[in-house]
């Protein structure tokens, strides 16, 4: 039985502002070193800059419902989930998966998958991924590489974490899911991550720190998961 390994990577990786084609190409080579190694990678594709920017124009009509801006990240989802399927060619499997809870059958070694429903980020179909796998770790790959005491972007004395328990991650992020939220892991996923017990492992962009996590070897990131 092949290794699973589910990963939530963020849109802001895929597609910063334009196209990371370079970062895609690195990310293709470092998954397919791993899945000749008998891994099997499930990628869950965010919207990042993508979404965002739809979001903020429809946000400038009045009275616009919250769903109708979580579906246009969820579109932005299947964008680059469908980009990224294209980077990887025929060895990723055809179907994007939409529906986290539905049994997979695919034996391919890589699957992609995006947003699902209104409500919570990619996160948590990372998360639901994780349940219906029965894999006990996600990765979070996004432009942030720690999970910090406070906000780094406005504080300079902010603090990286490199171990934290649920209960207290919770404290530091939101507790409602808003379309567009910056967090190193959603609070809808990291309430059921809780729940389920999983570990989630957040890590930046820089891909040999992702192999060296791989690998079980000293990596920088933050370690969330049960006290």
């Amino acid at each position: 039985m092949p290794k699973t390994i589910i990963l939530s990577l963020g849109g802001s990786l895929i597609a910063p502002e334009k196209i990371d084609i370079n970062f895609l190409k690195n990310f293709k080579k470092s998954v397919e070193k791993y899945v000749k190694k008998n891994c099997r990678f499930v990628i869950v594709c965010g919207g990042g800059s993508i979404a965002r920017k739809f979001q903020k124009a429809a946000s400038k009509k009045k009275n616009i419902a919250v769903r109708d801006l979580d579906w246009l990240g969820i579109y932005a989802t299947m964008i680059n989930a469908n980009f990224v399927k294209q980077v990887f060619g025929n060895t990723a499997e055809k179907n994007i998966i939409q529906n986290p809870t539905k049994k997979i059958s695919s034996n391919k070694k890589i699957i992609l998958a995006s947003g699902w429903k209104p409500g919570w980020s990619t996160d948590y179909d990372a998360v639901l991924l994780a349940r219906n796998l029965g894999a006990r770790t996600v990765i979070n790959m996004s432009n942030i590489d720690f999970v910090y005491d406070k906000d780094p972007k406005k504080y300079k004395n902010a603090r990286k974490i490199k171990n934290v328990c649920w209960r207290h991650y919770r404290k530091l992020i939101a507790k409602k899911w808003t379309a567009g939220l910056n967090a190193p892991f959603d609070p809808i996923a990291a309430r059921e991550a809780d729940k389920l017990k999983l570990k989630v492992i957040i890590i930046g962009k820089n891909l040999g720190n992702f192999e060296n996590l791989l690998d079980n070897k000293g990596f920088n990131g933050t370690i969330v998961e049960n006290c």
